[in-house]
C-alpha cells in the first residue's frame, strides 16, 4: 500500500489524482501532517508526500530503521514539477515509484542513487539476496576499479563492469563462504529441498531439520528456491509453515511422478503411506539436478520429518519482449525492466535503434536486418543455452506476427522463457480510429511469404461470412500489390459498400497518419507495409468521425 500525505490545496489536488489513478494501491492520510506521516510510515510499504523535501526529511528522520525494512519515500513539490526519490530508492522501491508518479502527474522524476544515475545495476536490484560489503563493492563499480566476478553457479546476470581479477569481488554461489571486507556474495535460487513428514509433524521440527541440513552441508538457506513434497502432503501444516518461513513456494508432485524417480534411499514406509517409495529425495530430484544432501531424518524421537537437498543447474533466460508500436510511452515498464536485465540483446537493427538508450552499459547487442528472423531466433536461443540473460525484441507484441513464434519453436525446456506483452499495431490503430474492435474481431496477415495465398483467402472468406471485424497486417508491398484488393473484394461480397474502413500508417510514431473511409472508396494504392487496415462488420458505424463497432447492448439498440 502507498500512503498519500498532503498539507495544502495544491498538494491535495495532485494527491487526489494519484488516488484516483491507483485506487487499489493507495490510501489517503488526513489530519496533522506529522501524525499522518508517522501512521503511513508504520502502515505502508511506500509513501508519497506532497510536501517540501526538507519538511519530509525532518518528519521521517526519527522513524528510519534500516534500508532493508524502511518504506520508500517520494516527495512531490507543490507545483507538481518534480517527483523526488528521497528514501529507500532500491529496497523500498522509491526510484521506480518516483518514475511512475512522474509519468502520471507530468513531473520530472529525480533519482540520485548513484548506480541508477550512471546505468550500473545496483547489487541489491539484481533479484538475488546479497550479503557482504555492498556499499564498498558498489562504490568500486562506480569508480571503475577492478571488481572480479566469480559466478560459480553460472547464474544469468545483467551486464556488470567486472573483470576476471580485482581487489574487490562479487561471488555468485549457494555455498556458505567467508567474505573479505571487499567482497559481496549473491545467492542464486538453485536449491530445491524435498520434504516428507508424518501427519502432525511440528513445524519447528521440519524447520530445524531443513535449516540444520543446509548448514551442515555448507549451503545457504537464502538460495532455497522451493520446498517440494508429494500431493498428499500439500496441506501438512508443518511443511506449509516451513515453506512460509523460508519465503518460498511449496511445490507438490503426484505419487506416480515421484515413484518413477530413481533415488538412493527408497523406503517401504512412504510407499505404504502415500504410494511412493520416496518423498524427500524424489520430490527434490523429480525436475533433475545434483543430490547434495541425501535423505535425512529429524533428530526427534520418533522422527516425524525427512528432507533432501538438490542443486538444479543454472538455466539461461530468454525474454521475448514486445516494444509496442513505436512511441516510447507505449513501451511497458516490464519491457523496460527486461531490457535492462539482459546481458545480450537480439533484434532487428531498426528496433534496436528505438531502445538503444535504455540498455545498460556493456550489453552485447546482436542486430541484423530485414529477412533474418529465423537467424535471430536461433541466435537468441543459442545465447540463452550458453547461460546468458537474453532479450529478443519485436515490435508491437512479440507474440503477434513477430519473434516469439520462431524463437519458441527453436527453444526446448533447457532454458527459461519469459514473455513480455506489448501494444500491438491493431490495438494502437484501433485506439486512433475510435472503437472498431468493440465486438468480435480477427487479425489476418496478407503476406504470402510464409502462408500460401489459398490459406489466407480461406481465412478472409470465413471472417467475411462470420461478419467479424478484420484488421489486415502486411496489407501491401511493392512486390505484393494484388492481395489487398482481392481480400477487400471478398469482404465486399458480404458487406455494404459504405462499411467503414480505418487506415492507419505508423501508429504512434511521429509521422503517424490515419483516415476513415469506406469499403467502396478505399484505394489500395495508398496502403503500404507500414499500414494496418481495419474493415468493420455490418454493425460498424462512423460516429462523429470515429469508427465504432457496438457491443450490442440493449440500451444502445434503443438509441440507434
Amino acid at each position: 500500500m502507498i500512503g498519500l500525505i498532503s498539507a495544502t490545496a495544491a498538494g491535495a489536488a495532485a494527491r487526489d489524482r494519484l488516488a484516483a489513478a491507483w485506487p487499489d494501491r493507495t490510501r489517503v492520510y488526513d489530519g496533522p501532517v506529522g501524525d499522518a506521516v508517522r501512521r503511513a510510515f508504520a502502515e505502508c510499504e511506500q509513501l508519497v508526500c506532497f510536501l517540501a523535501t526538507g519538511a519530509v526529511v525532518r518528519l521521517v528522520a526519527p522513524l528510519l530503521g534500516d534500508k532493508a525494512s524502511d518504506p520508500g519515500v517520494v516527495c512531490v513539490d507543490e507545483g507538481g514539477r518534480f517527483a523526488v526519490s528521497l528514501v529507500g530508492g532500491h529496497g523500498g522501491g522509491a526510484n521506480e515509484l518516483a518514475r511512475a508518479v512522474g509519468e502520471l502527474l507530468g513531473a520530472e522524476p529525480v533519482v540520485t542513487t548513484a548506480t541508477d544515475a550512471v546505468g550500473v545495476p545496483g547489487l541489491d536490484t539484481l533479484g538475488l539476496p546479497v550479503e557482504g560489503a555492498v556499499a564498498a563493492v558498489s562504490r568500486a563499480l562506480l569508480d571503475g576499479e577492478a571488481v572480479a566476478l566469480h559466478n560459480a553457479s553460472g547464474w544469468p546476470l545483467p551486464p556488470l563492469p567486472v573483470a576476471s581479477e580485482g581487489t574487490y569481488g562479487i561471488r555468485v554461489t549457494d555455498r556458505l563462504v567467508e567474505l573479505s571486507e571487499q567482497e559481496v556474495v549473491l545467492r542464486p535460487p538453485t536449491l530445491v529441498v524435498g520434504v516428507g513428514a508424518s501427519r502432525g509433524a511440528p513445524a519447528e521440527e521440519v524447520w530445524e531439520l531443513i535449516e540444520g541440513s543446509l548448514r551442515e552441508a555448507g549451503l545457504s538457506a537464502k538460495s532455497v528456491a522451493e520446498l517440494a513434497t508429494v500431493d498428499a502432503k500439500a496441506g501438512e501444516p508443518g511443511i506449509v509453515a516451513a515453506a512460509a518461513r523460508f519465503g518460498v513456494p511449496l511445490v507438490t508432485h503426484s505419487a506416480e511422478e515421484l515413484a518413477a524417480v530413481e533415488v538412493p534411499n527408497p523406503s517401504d514406509a512412504p510407499l505404504a503411506a502415500v504410494g511412493t517409495p520416496s518423498v524427500a529425495e524424489a520430490a527434490a530430484l523429480v525436475q533433475g539436478g545434483e543430490l547434495l544432501v541425501p535423505k535425512r531424518k529429524s533428530a526427534a524421537t520418533p522422527a516425524m520429518a525427512t528432507c533432501a537437498v538438490v542443486r538444479r543447474p543454472a538455466r539461461g533466460r530468454l525474454a521475448v519482449v514486445g516494444l509496442g508500436p513505436g512511441a516510447r510511452d507505449l513501451l511497458t515498464p516490464r519491457a523496460k525492466a527486461e531490457l535492462q536485465r539482459a546481458s545480450v540483446l537480439v533484434g532487428l537493427d531498426q528496433y534496436v535503434d528505438q531502445i538503444r538508450d535504455l540498455l545498460r552499459p556493456g550489453t552485447r547487442v546482436l542486430e541484423s536486418g530485414l529477412g533474418a528472423e529465423e537467424e535471430r531466433a536461433r541466435t537468441a536461443v543459442e545465447e540463452a543455452r550458453r547461460g546468458q540473460a537474453v532479450a529478443l525484441i519485436g515490435s508491437g507484441d512479440a507474440g503477434v506476427y513477430a519473434m516469439a513464434s520462431p524463437a519458441l519453436a527453436e527453444a526446448s525446456d533447457d532454458i527459461d522463457v519469459i514473455g513480455v506483452p506489448g501494444v500491438t499495431a491493431a490495438l494502437a490503430a484501433a485506439a486512433i480510429l475510435g472503437a472498431p474492435l468493440g465486438h468480435d474481431h480477427v487479425s489476418i496477415s496478407l503476406s504470402d511469404l510464409h502462408t500460401p495465398w489459398e490459406v489466407i483467402e480461406r481465412r478472409v472468406r470465413a471472417a467475411a461470412e462470420a461478419d467479424i471485424v478484420v484488421t489486415f497486417y502486411n496489407p501491401r508491398s511493392r512486390g505484393r500489390d494484388w492481395q489487398l484488393p482481392k481480400a477487400l473484394a471478398i469482404l465486399a461480397e458480404h458487406r455494404e459498400p459504405a462499411t467503414p474502413v480505418g487506415v492507419v500508417r505508423n501508429a504512434s510514431r511521429p509521422d503517424e497518419s490515419a483516415r476513415l473511409t469506406t469499403l467502396a472508396a478505399l484505394d489500395p494504392a495508398t496502403v503500404d507495409m507500414m499500414t494496418v487496415v481495419t474493415v468493420g462488420n455490418t454493425a460498424t458505424r462512423d460516429i462523429a468521425g470515429r469508427m465504432v463497432t457496438p457491443r450490442g447492448y440493449r440500451w444502445q439498440e434503443g438509441a440507434q
